[in-house]
C-alpha cells in the first residue's frame, strides 16, 4: 500500500514531537507512573499514596500543610489523599492542641506496617526503571531531573508548581 504526502508529513511532524525535552518528560513520567500504580495496586495503593507515607515514615505527627508542601502538592490534593489514606486505615487526622486550624497526619499501624512492602516496591521500581543504565548514567538523569525542576520552578510556572525535595532513604 502506498503512503501519501499527508502521512509522511505527519509521521515527520510526530518525529519532531516526540524528539523534544518536553515530550520525552511526559512520555517518561506516564509510563513510570503506570508502573509504579501496577505495583502498588499489590497493596492497595494509589500511585503517589507511597511519597505520602514515606514522608510520615520519616516524619510521623506532620501537619497536612507542611506534608503538601514537602511533595509540592496544593492543599485539596493531599486532603483528598489523606481523607482516602484514613479510609484505608492507614493514617489518623487530629486538630492541633495549639491551633485548631492545623490538621496533624498520624500513621497507624496499619500505615506502620506497610513501610517494608513499599520499599520493596520502589525497589522493583527502581530496578525496573534502570534496567540497562549504568551507574554513572543514573546518576547524570538524577542530576538533570534536579535541574530542570529547578529551571521550571525559576519561571514561576502557573498552579503553584514548586521545588519538591528528594526522598533520601538508605534502604530505597
Amino acid at each position: 500500500m502506498k503512503r501519501d504526502q499527508g502521512d509522511v508529513h505527519m509521521e515527520r511532524k510526530d518525529e519532531a514531537l516526540t524528539a523534544t525535552v518536553s515530550y520525552s518528560i511526559f512520555a517518561l513520567a506516564r509510563s513510570h507512573r503506570a508502573l509504579a500504580a501496577q505495583l502498588l495496586r499489590e497493596i492497595n495503593l494509589f500511585a503517589g499514596q507511597e511519597i505520602m507515607l514515606m514522608y510520615l515514615w520519616n516524619n510521623d505527627g506532620q501537619s497536612q500543610q507542611s506534608l503538601g508542601r514537602s511533595i509540592g502538592l496544593d492543599h485539596s490534593t493531599v486532603a483528598k489523599s489523606m481523607k482516602r489514606l484514613e479510609e484505608a486505615g492507614l493514617v489518623t487526622r487530629t486538630r492541633s492542641n495549639q491551633d485548631g486550624r492545623v490538621t496533624l497526619v498520624y500513621l497507624t499501624e496499619t500505615g506502620r506496617n506497610l513501610e517494608a512492602k513499599v520499599n520493596d516496591i520502589w525497589k522493583e521500581l527502581e530496578q525496573i526503571t534502570t534496567r540497562g543504565l549504568t551507574s554513572s548514567e543514573c546518576d547524570i538523569i538524577v542530576s538533570l531531573a534536579h535541574r530542570i525542576t529547578a529551571s521550571i520552578d525559576a519561571a514561576d510556572a502557573p498552579f503553584g508548581v514548586s521545588s519538591v525535595p528528594p526522598i533520601i532513604k538508605e534502604d530505597i
